[in-house]
């Protein structure tokens, strides 16, 4: 039985990594196919099997070498890509089941199997890493996959306070640089007295490494095609050039990450790995060296846009770049020689390569995940009671070099007996230092454990009777981790606010909610004051309802269209549970709570009737974008830039096209994508709140 959780899942948009404390070391578990990681691919077959990670990448490929074959993309059934749509109501379609699944439920699956790679323990608690800027229904559908998988206890935490714990820090300004392979994260950090605080976020969704590897594709690999094969019948047919595509995209791939530690690459590919034909009858073959100067003219631009936004993050908080201790990297991108020169160049020289950067956010979440307690109830779901049980109270991490644990026996929760004296000797597992034999009872016993300065401390338990007879104990074993940084805070992404009617502005506009505000500490409290009722509401009747929306907006969301923010849920305030006549005109005070998973409950206190009310949600999940919805946002657009036309009549026809793209789908087909559309109108709405 662990004492505290131990166990992390770092959920990245394309790829799983599972890590645990062993001996108060993080390491990474390796996959059922010796990896680091595992790609996060769902597949279902004819025979109804389930195939996940490896298993399932291997048909996807086949899929794109089939669809290769025809020009046909066919149906398949093989998902990925549904982290993207995690917290709405799209689903997955196989036709070899017959059914559809949830973002939920696929995720479900690839927890499932990741946890089947440890097999000495039995896990039932886990931490699990979301991005910052995860919505409250993406969390919420994050904890429920978790679920499915039959995770008992889920704690969920940022990848920016993840990575941290895995970097060396000292007082001073940080920046973690996240260059994902679907999607682009910077943190401000702040270390100041042994606290570590994230002062500011941003990012990007739709910028990471696939866009390096599109670079590639479109700007080397297709123009060789075009050069030596008759391919313009493909290239002007929108469906035929997304399969071809989508087939070299491997080769672009593998081309970015030999360049990462080489001077050239030659993408070359075999016989059968292009099954189609030319306009002439000839099956087009890939022979192309490219090198970094190459890669540095594709690449260059890319990742400036992530640059940019960090520097705008750091203008914003009027930090200067001189101030930056160092920048921490995240991602296998950032091994890019061309951007590690870029931001010593255009930021700080300070660039920290001495972490792994595509295992340090697993790593980083394996030490949070030593620092939180296993919940009482799967403790007492995971103890042997044949066991003489003990009690262990402690700092998980500290920055002074001595620590105190209190030990003592659970008499009621051990099985039998057991002796009158008990002894235990804690000993460190560097074999340096170790407490020797002290009596312990069932009232609390104080031992004063010795750390190593700046690293993990793992220990282990060793009882015995007065005749030096050695006891079985649990847990016997404990880590204390002895770091600069003291305890690890887990901060809100985004404002919390309502839709409030401005009479000034003659329309509804977001208003934040007082003590909800981005990056505030979790748990938090915020209280809407003075809410008035617009009609009666009679006690016991539930069809006397009102419907109070909140919003997740982003740094500058206040004032802006309630449209351009994310609606979360409704809170529900019904005559049913009322005990007497509610006015209309009468003071609602509404207070919501968000716990560190970004969950929120309510409370409503009607001052009128001095009662006190435990409040419904109807946490929203986003429905597939309609064409209302487009249409509503293309009114804004217009309106918008018809009142600030220094957006740029460029910019302005490039989102009005881009809206008009993904709105001439029919109904009921989704040639676009919903996680097209949904990139979309996250750009807009974005561009729409950065020029208010």
């Amino acid at each position: 039985m662990r004492n505290h959780i131990d166990y992390a899942i770092y959920l990245n948009s394309s790829f799983l990594q599972f890590a645990r404390m062993e001996n108060g070391v993080p390491v990474i578990l390796r996959t059922d196919t010796m990896k680091d990681s595992m790609p996060l691919f769902v597949a279902f077959n004819k025979r109804q099997d389930v195939l996940v990670g490896d298993t399932a990448y291997n048909p996807y490929k086949n899929d794109y070498t089939r669809a290769l074959k025809a020009f046909d993309k066919g149906k398949s059934n093989v998902f990925n890509g549904f982290t993207k749509t995690l917290g709405t109501t799209h689903t997955y379609f196989s036709s070899n089941t017959d059914r559809s699944y949830t973002s939920e439920e696929l995720l479900a699956e690839c927890f499932k199997k990741i946890k089947s790679f440890v097999q000495d323990e039995n896990i039932q608690s886990v931490v699990i890493t979301i991005p910052d800027k995860f919505l409250t229904p993406q969390c919420q559908a994050v904890v429920k996959a978790g679920q499915l998988a039959g995770f008992k206890q889920i704690q969920l935490v940022q990848e920016t306070i993840a990575a941290t714990l895995a970097y060396p820090t000292i007082d001073g300004y940080y920046i973690l640089f996240d260059f994902g392979k679907e999607e682009f994260k910077t943190s401000l950090c702040k270390v100041k007295e042994s606290k570590v605080a994230i002062l500011d976020n941003d990012g990007d969704g739709w910028l990471g490494g696939g866009n390096l590897d599109e670079a590639i594709v479109d700007q080397i690999i297709i123009p060789y095609l075009q050069k030596n094969y008759a391919i313009e019948s493909i290239l002007k047919d929108s469906t035929k050039k997304e399969i071809l595509r989508n087939a070299i995209k491997p080769f672009a791939e593998e081309a970015k990450t030999q360049l990462s530690f080489k001077v050239r690459h030659n993408i070359l590919s075999n016989i059968g790995d292009l099954p189609f034909e030319d306009d002439n009858g000839d099956e087009p073959e890939i022979n192309v060296i490219i090198d970094q100067e190459k890669i540095y003219l594709i690449h260059k631009a890319i990742f400036q846009k992530a640059i940019d936004i960090t520097v705008s993050l750091l203008n914003r908080n009027y930090v200067k770049k001189e101030n930056i201790m160092s920048i921490c990297l995240v991602g296998g991108d950032t091994f890019s020689p061309i951007l590690r020169q870029m931001l010593k160049e255009q930021i700080t020289k300070n660039v920290d390569t001495s972490v792994d950067p595509m295992t340090v956010v697993a790593k980083g979440a394996a030490l949070f995940a030593s620092t939180m307690t296993v919940s009482d109830e799967v403790k007492e779901e995971t103890r042997d009671k044949t066991k003489l049980q003990l009690d262990l109270k402690y700092e998980a991490t500290t920055v002074e070099l001595d620590e105190m644990v209190n030990i003592k026996v659970l008499k009621e929760k051990t099985a039998g007996s057991y002796p009158e004296k008990i002894y235990v000797d804690v000993v460190r597992s560097d074999g340096g230092w170790s407490s020797g034999k002290k009596q312990i009872s069932e009232k609390a016993t104080i031992v004063e454990v010795v750390l190593n300065e700046g690293q993990s401390n793992s220990f282990e338990i060793k009882s015995y009777d007065e005749f030096g007879t050695k006891i079985e104990c649990q847990p016997n074993s404990f880590t204390i981790i002895q770091s600069l940084l003291e305890g690890f805070r887990i901060f809100l992404p985004y404002h919390i606010g309502i839709a409030k009617y401005f009479e000034s502005e003659k329309k509804e506009l977001f208003q934040i909610i007082k003590g909800l505000e981005k990056n505030r500490q979790l748990p938090a409290t915020g209280v809407i004051n003075g809410f008035k009722t617009k009609f009666d509401l009679r006690p016991g009747v539930s069809s006397d309802l009102i419907r109070f929306p909140i919003y997740q907006g982003d740094y500058n969301a206040e004032g802006t269209n309630p449209l351009l923010n994310n609606h979360v849920c409704d809170i529900l305030i019904s005559g049913e549970t009322l005990p007497a006549l509610l006015p209309a005109g009468s003071d609602i005070d509404i207070t919501i709570k968000v716990d560190t998973n970004q969950l929120m409950t309510f409370t409503a206190y009607i001052p009128y009737l001095n009662f006190t009310d435990e409040l419904k949600i109807d946490i929203k999940q986003a429905l597939p974008i309609s064409k209302n919805d487009i249409e509503k946002l293309k009114s804004e657009l217009v309106l918008f830039y018809s009142d600030n036309p220094a957006m740029g009549k460029e910019r302005f026809r490039f989102l009005l096209g881009e809206l008009i793209r993904i709105g001439k789908n029919e109904v009921g087909q989704d040639e676009v994508g919903q996680d097209g559309k949904i990139k979309v109108v996250e750009i807009v709405k974005n561009e729409l709140i950065k020029w208010k």
